[in-house]
């Protein structure tokens, strides 16, 4: 058997057979790496890189209840798309701003994403507009406020969302409030991005309703009271009442209103549809109303509305998992989602292979192409100036009857 040795000048040297062996194999693997790229290049819709999608949700924190539904969803998310194998990689961002802005940097420059869904609140999401328009990445918030998507500018340009805007809620109530002989509102809500465009909302579609705003308050979504607030509330003697907030702190107003015998109408953002409100809110949510998603009340819409069937096949598969009376509006955002990147990621492969800034511009394209797709919450009709595509036909009005969501047919 030959040996390596040390050599003198003009000696020759000997190579040991498995060394040739290991540079043949070399050779090989350097020469399909390089067929590899090539095809990949060539024939993008078979490239081999996976397909990354970040979440920034709110699993901790005062978001919480919208966050964990969201997480929840996450699970059944299909692993393959377009032939080519998904990673969903979900982040905590802890019902804060600044730590939602961490996470999209992180999922972008270290994860390298194709797309980020998040987060689950309007602050946090307008807070990540920045970055994902600096690093060109797709986002598909699961918050409310129109000002995400709205207009849509060289940033928003990369930013979509799946829930109603508050625009389409907000004059969901004006609609049910006018209806119901009111002729003075007064509005209390969050201390933050969505308690100010919900509140430019209500105010809006109120006066086209001659409806008269006699009272504004805010509140931060950790306060223990807002006794003071509602006390200046009720001092105008308003019709109705419009709690401008989102997950369990939004049951604060509704309770201090009742144990102060207030007895007019009381209205909800649709931030609120999931049950842990339900059970934080108890009893004195009983006769209040909200715009929300058809999911809440799935089973109870028309045969023919455009989101019931989709709406009850996830309810189904998200039941199955996390049991009966589990659902909330904040899973079937994540799943509507997924269902647009299901719809996109197949298109946006015929032009480039994941992981590179070419496919992610040709996902935000698909994206924005999205036309006549059917989802939990209605019918999806994008276009360059509307980053959301949902109608009308993606509100009904709700009812909290003990502890249920009861729909009400216009």
């Amino acid at each position: 058997m030959p040996r390596i040795e040390s050599l003198e000048p003009g000696s020759r040297r000997v190579q040991a057979p498995n060394l040739r062996l290991n540079q043949s194999r070399d050779r090989f693997a350097r020469r399909a790496a390089g067929l590899c790229a090539a095809l990949a290049g060539l024939l993008p819709g078979i490239a081999l890189a996976q397909v990354k999608i970040g979440l920034v949700l709110s699993l901790t924190g005062p978001a919480a209840s919208l966050g964990i539904p969201a997480r929840d969803t996450v699970a059944l998310l299909p692993r393959q798309i377009g032939g080519q194998s998904v990673e969903y990689i979900v982040l905590d961002d802890a019902s804060d701003t600044t730590q939602a802005v961490q996470d999209t940097k992180k999922l972008i420059s270290e994860n390298h994403v194709d797309a980020i869904i998040g987060s689950s609140i309007t602050p946090n999401s307008l807070a990540m507009i920045d970055v994902v328009a600096e690093g060109e990445t797709p986002m598909i918030s699961l918050a409310s406020s129109a000002k995400i998507i709205e207009p849509v500018d060289a940033k928003r340009h990369w930013v979509f969302k799946t829930p109603q805007t508050d625009a389409m809620m907000a004059s969901a109530i004006a609609e049910h409030a006018s209806l119901h002989g009111v002729k003075t509102i007064a509005f209390i809500g969050q201390a933050d991005a969505l308690g100010e465009t919900f509140y430019t909302e209500v105010a809006k579609f109120a006066q086209l309703h001659h409806i008269t705003m006699v009272a504004s308050e805010r509140f931060n979504r950790t306060d223990p009271s807002v006794t003071g607030q509602v006390l200046k509330i009720l001092a105008t003697h308003p019709d109705a009442v419009v709690v401008g907030a989102a997950g369990t702190p939004a049951a604060l107003p509704p309770k201090t209103l009742r144990e102060r015998g207030y007895k007019g109408l009381i209205y909800h953002n649709h931030g609120v549809g999931n049950n842990d409100f339900l059970r934080v809110c108890g009893a004195d949510c009983n006769g209040t109303f909200l715009p929300a998603s058809p999911v809440l009340v799935a089973a109870q819409l028309p045969a023919d509305h455009p989101a019931r069937r989709l709406a009850l096949d996830y309810i189904a598969r998200f039941e199955a998992v996390r049991g009966a009376g589990s659902v909330s509006a904040f899973g079937s955002y994540t799943w509507d989602a997924g269902m647009l990147l299901g719809n996109a990621i197949p298109v946006a492969l015929k032009t480039a292979a994941p992981g590179t800034p070419e496919f992610r511009r040709a996902l935000r394209a698909a994206l924005e192409a999205t036309r006549g797709l059917a989802d939990t919450n209605g019918v999806v009709n994008m276009s360059a100036t509307d980053h959301l595509g949902l109608d009308q036909r993606a509100r009904v009005m709700v009812e909290i009857k003990n502890a249920k969501w009861v729909y009400q047919p216009r």
